[in-house]
């Protein structure tokens, strides 16, 4: 599977979920934080995904995923830990460690593999 396949989606849905945390709270942090955090991913997915096309692995793409990704897992596990509330800080940190899993797993087999031509 490629990074991307998950990559834009995660980004849409911090994206959506900051966007509905401003809405429905005000809050200012989910907008920038969210939105933010999911539009440099779904920028990051994206541009793995014209790499892709080119036959060509985007590794400067990869390492921003991770990032952000275990940036997350951080940051909202912090505030799970405090706050103890599963929405959103404990189902944004569980996503994030299982998609830091996931980049982890892409970096150490070497990105996305891009298969042979056949003639």
């Amino acid at each position: 599977m490629h990074d991307f396949c998950f990559t834009i989606p995660y980004g849409l849905l911090l994206v959506g979920g900051g966007v509905f945390g401003y809405f429905r709270k005000g809050s200012t942090a989910s907008l920038f934080g969210g939105a933010g955090i999911g539009l440099l991913l779904t920028l990051a997915g994206y541009l793995s995904l014209q790499a892709f096309h080119k036959k060509k692995n985007s590794y400067p793409a990869l390492i921003l995923q991770t990032v952000c990704a275990a940036t997350l897992t951080w940051v909202m596990g912090q505030r799970y830990l405090q706050t103890s509330k599963i929405m959103p800080a404990g189902v944004v940190a569980g996503l994030s460690v299982v998609m830091t899993g996931f980049y982890l797993y892409k970096i150490a087999t070497g990105g996305n593999h891009i298969a042979a031509k056949t003639k």
